[in-house]
């Protein structure tokens, strides 16, 4: 026998769930049964896979035990089983994504003496540890099915746990409490009771696809929820179900069904969530959803059933015509998972549309939790690139509370405006102070404010929306003029030609062009990129990856009306040419820090401030 020291977030965890305060200890029982249940798709699946192993699926199933004089309750199951090292590294340390993140809320609620603790058993598919809620010591025997021995796993639940070879396991796993007692003020009831048994899986586990056991009579149901007739199932049972497959313990925000008939048919059974997975933007994150064929689990997180923007949706989708030994590569070929693919998606974006119509306040709380990813499928999918632009949500200058659609804005567009109008930033504050929005604030033009990192990347793929071609304030030329000010700009640019072609020459090595501005009204000058160059926070985030860019030269705006540029302009008609370069230089420097940008040389900028203020003096 071996003892060894659990990892220490695995003690912490502990810890907490023995010493806690818990609203419902019930769910302790739909976790392992929902393991047994896991260990046994594994099985079935891995059967399908390797030939060589010699097991009986035939009766896939979970047993409850209760002994009211020991005082036990024993969940045992003949799936996959664990070797050695799994049970060391799955039960002994925390290896999941999130774990900090749960031990955190875990304490904040404990020490605000909230009861909701309980609502975070299950997001990190660490349910085992829900066995010491009731259970002053909890063993586990499993064996693997290629392994020659079983093991024995022992623990109270305190630093320590104990681990040993067993000779005679039989496949698969058992877990037994070893129960505290029956306490009514601490909310805790005699678990051995039948009825009790009986009336938590049928709360939490009756749609389980393998019979569950009690005194050899079966207490679940099996039949998959989404086989039943929707007017059978009821909210509850969908609301579980989905706790079941996502180990998310909120209730899902909007349940999709689906039936295809036909040549090829398929049920699903998919789910939005009400608040957005922890990993939904870790590089390793899961996505996709469970495929069946035939009511047979085949696979978790089928990514080739639903792309990486929808990874937030969860659910099952079982197949009719697929084969049982399927794997990805044979997937990523299939007509018919292709086939699927392009309708589940077509049906969550509709969803998705649907809410956003018929109950916005939930469309609203969706698009808050889910919003960046959904809208990296303008860059990913462009056969449904016009069905997610109109499911997208948009802070805009129109409002600082509510955001808006771009149908919205469509209908609100002044007479005569032929562009949706978008500025790019780091946060609201420096979109709307920038200089760029002068003079479409001047002349009561909405702005749509783009403040996501993934925005940088799609408002360059995407043209138009409703054949209004998109146009960003910050790149390019932007038309705002009357024919009348059209011909004044062109007089005062006739005017100003020979100090801009100066101003280009000095600066040559900063920008690619000067020339005079149609969107600044109080601001001197501004800096502005090229139609198609890329913006300097998408440079800034290449670089952040490692990827270096050529030198990217922009253009200087100059402000004809400012005092600073006309003051400019006279010191050079008067012939001040070689003293204006340090001014030419402020100029451009001023536009750069205006827009946030970071100067090349900031030493030397400010050693050209000191000398302007101090010949002020």
């Amino acid at each position: 026998m071996e003892t060894l020291e659990f990892q220490s977030e695995a003690r912490q965890l502990l810890q907490l769930m023995i010493h806690s305060i818990y609203s419902n200890k019930d769910t302790f029982l739909r976790e392992l049964v929902s393991n047994a249940s896991d260990a046994l798709d594994k099985l079935r699946l891995e059967s399908f896979r390797d030939k060589d192993m010699q097991v009986d699926v035939d009766d896939l199933h979970i047993v409850i035990e209760s002994d009211p004089a020991e005082h036990t309750l024993t969940v045992r199951d003949n799936g996959i089983g664990m070797t050695r090292e799994d049970v060391v590294r799955l039960i002994g340390t925390i290896a999941k994504s999130g774990t900090a993140e749960f031990l955190k809320q875990l304490k904040e609620q404990q020490s605000g003496g909230t009861a909701a603790t309980s609502d975070l058993i299950g997001q990190f598919g660490i349910g085992f540890y829900s066995s010491f809620m009731v259970a002053d010591k909890v063993t586990l025997v499993t064996k693997y099915p290629h392994a020659e021995k079983g093991v024995r796993w022992e623990s109270s639940g305190e630093s320590t746990y104990t681990i040993d070879d067993v000779e005679d396991a039989p496949q698969g796993t058992s877990v037994t409490l070893h129960l505290k007692p029956s306490d009514d003020e601490d909310r805790l009831p005699d678990y051995t009771e039948p009825a009790k048994i009986r009336e938590i899986v049928k709360r939490y586990s009756d749609f389980i696809t393998w019979p569950v056991r009690l005194g050899g009579e079966e207490i679940n149901s099996r039949k998959a929820l989404w086989a039943r007739p929707a007017s059978e199932v009821t909210e509850e049972e969908y609301a579980e179900f989905y706790r079941h497959i996502s180990h998310d313990w909120n209730a899902p925000l909007e349940t999709i069904r689906m039936q295809a008939e036909g040549t090829f048919e398929y049920q699903a059974l998919l789910f939005l969530p009400a608040q957005a997975p922890l990993d939904l933007f870790m590089r390793d994150a899961k996505r996709g959803v469970q495929l069946y064929v035939k009511r047979v689990f085949i696979m978790d997180d089928c990514a080739e059933l639903m792309p990486e923007y929808l990874r937030f949706v969860k659910g099952v989708v079982d197949a009719a015509d697929l084969s049982l030994n399927v794997s990805r590569e044979i997937l990523q070929q299939d007509r018919q998972i292709q086939l699927m693919r392009r309708r589940l998606v077509k049906k969550v974006l509709s969803s998705i549309k649907s809410l956003q119509s018929s109950r916005p306040e939930d469309y609203a709380k969706l698009w808050g939790e889910v919003g960046p990813a959904l809208k990296e499928g303008l860059l990913s999918d462009h056969d449904n690139r016009d069905a997610i632009l109109e499911v997208c949500s948009f802070a805009s200058t129109h409002s600082t509370e509510s955001l808006t659609t771009l149908a919205e804005y469509v209908g609100r567009m002044k007479d005569g405006q032929e562009h949706i109008y978008f500025m790019t930033g780091d946060s609201r504050l420096a979109v709307e102070n920038s200089p760029h929005m002068e003079a479409l604030r001047a002349k009561g033009f909405e702005v749509l404010i783009l403040t996501d990192p993934i925005d940088e990347m799609w408002v360059d793929s995407v043209p138009a929306f409703d054949g209004k071609p998109l146009q960003s304030v910050a790149k390019g030329q932007v038309d705002l003029e009357t024919d009348e000010e059209k011909s004044a700009a062109a007089a005062k640019a006739e005017e100003f030609a020979d100090l801009l072609s100066w101003m280009g020459s000095s600066l040559e090595e900063n920008v690619k062009e000067v020339r005079l501005s149609t969107r600044l009204t109080t601001s001197p000058a501004c800096v502005v990129g090229d139609a198609h160059d890329i913006t300097p926070t998408l440079e800034k985030m290449y670089k952040a990856m490692g990827q270096e860019l050529p030198k990217i030269k922009r253009i200087l705006e100059l402000n004809p009306s400012h005092p600073l540029v006309e003051g400019l302009h006279k010191a050079f008609a008067d012939g001040e040419r070689e003293s204006l370069a340090d001014t030419a230089e402020l100029v451009y420097g001023l536009a750069l820090l205006a827009e946030g940008g970071e100067l090349a040389d900031p030493s030397r900028f400010v050693k050209l401030v000191a000398d302007r203020v101090q010949r002020t003096f």
